[in-house]
């Protein structure tokens, strides 16, 4: 298995691919980045077309246990940020 791409060669690439600085590419990584945030976290969606959907996801109140100690507690309700990948880039990733 390979590396995850770093930010770094993120940017860098996306400024080859817009034609663009290092920069201005940065800005958009992070304006991008930024929106998705607000939105998921104000309990919206964002559909990246050909990526696939992320959104958050409530979990109710539920019986877990704790596996060194066997001890079972209740876990408060909380969110969870979940992402459907498209159908698109599993076929590119499996053909």
């Amino acid at each position: 298995m390979s590396k995850p791409m770093t930010k770094t060669q993120l940017v860098a690439t996306l400024a080859e691919k817009m034609g663009t600085d290092k920069k201005s590419a940065a800005a958009s990584l992070d304006a991008m980045c930024e929106l998705i945030t607000s939105e998921v976290s104000g309990g919206g969606a964002v559909t990246l077309p050909g990526v696939g959907k992320i959104y958050c996801r409530e979990r109710p109140e539920r019986m877990v246990r704790n596996p060194a100690t066997g001890e079972s507690f209740k876990k408060d309700a909380d969110k969870v940020v979940k992402m459907t990948i498209a159908k698109a880039l599993k076929d590119s990733v499996n053909g």
